[in-house]
């Protein structure tokens, strides 16, 4: 198809209120900051949305700078492809990455997963997450979502013996999964792995900080463990064999679903289980990330739930259940 437009960038910050607030080990939020990416060429419009995110020092205000230096390189014509070598993984290349996809895939009349040559996406379980706070606190949240048949708790260091413990006597029947989110030690890591296995959990997401996992390689891990912090792309993958037994993939860490394809393909190869995950953002995050369910153990696109609204036309959620976006939405 030959364009008789010149391609066009527009991006903004968008702002979406937590449904009360996120806590993790890391700190509280109660607003998710995204970036949106709009790339247009002959009356079609392609949409991303990242999240930035000050674990990996970036800030909304820098990834919007960032995109704003491509838009000459969108009127030139860059392509996905050829953007996987202009910015580095994270945020900003994985908002443009997802709106140029998007582009193509209207422009053409297709759907993403048809134009990646992907297996179409259906409805899939999605995890929901229940945020750090006191084992009592976590208690309550968690029988609110007992219903719900996979959740993740949030951990944080001292104390997550009897939050397991607690969640578990609240949720009796759901899996539970953990995210200590780097804040267990080398001096309570096996403890707490052994609570979380007495407790019936299924996988623990990055206890211990990213770079000072050695320890995980050399103990007898009772439970599966994923790497969420200590794993970005491709090239992070092959020296975390000996320590992790599967890998959160986020757009946002990998640059993109270009990327994200390719690594969850890597990662199978090396014998990893896959988590899809997210930051918490709206529903046009979450959207491209569906093409990866076909292939994850684990799905984490819970995004738009802790929200106290999404965005128009968003994901369709039927309790836990979430299905792939519509046209309109993305893809």
């Amino acid at each position: 198809m030959t364009s008789t437009e010149i391609p066009k960038l527009l991006v903004r910050i968008e702002r979406f209120p937590i449904a009360g607030a996120f806590t993790i080990s890391r700190g509280a939020k109660t607003e998710a900051v995204t970036v949106v990416a709009e790339a247009s060429r002959d009356g079609h419009i392609g949409r991303g949305e990242c999240v930035p995110y000050p674990r990996y020092r970036e800030t909304p205000e820098a990834t919007l700078a960032t995109l704003e230096a491509m838009r000459e390189a969108v009127a030139r014509g860059l392509d996905r492809q050829m953007l996987q070598a202009a910015l580095p993984a994270g945020a900003a290349r994985n908002a443009l990455d997802c709106a140029l996809i998007d582009l193509e895939a209207k422009s053409r009349g297709e759907r993403a997963w048809t134009l990646l040559g992907r297996p179409e996406p259906g409805p899939c379980v999605t995890a929901f997450t229940i945020s750090l706070a006191s084992s009592e606190t976590m208690a309550a949240a968690t029988a609110k979502a007992a219903h719900r048949p996979l959740l993740k708790i949030k951990l944080g260091g001292d104390g997550d013996q009897a939050r397991i413990a607690a969640v578990r006597r609240a949720a009796p029947t759901s899996e539970l999964i953990v995210d200590a989110n780097e804040a267990w030690t080398p001096a309570n890591l096996e403890q707490n792995l052994g609570a979380c296995a007495e407790a019936g959990v299924t996988l623990v997401e990055q206890p211990l900080p990213a770079g000072q996992d050695e320890m995980l390689a050399t103990i007898r891990r009772r439970i599966a463990v994923c790497a969420d912090e200590s794993v970005h792309d491709r090239a992070s993958l092959e020296g975390l064999r000996a320590r992790y037994d599967a890998v959160n993939i986020k757009l946002d860490k990998t640059g993109g679903l270009t990327e994200a394809l390719a690594m969850a393909d890597a990662a199978r190869a090396l014998g990893f289980e896959i988590m899809v995950g997210c930051m918490v953002g709206s529903s046009l995050a979450m959207a491209p990330a569906m093409l990866l369910t076909p292939q994850a153990r684990f799905v984490d696109l819970d995004g738009p739930l802790l929200l106290a609204h999404d965005r128009e036309g968003g994901l369709r959620y039927e309790g836990s259940l979430v299905y792939p976006p519509e046209p309109e939405l993305w893809g």
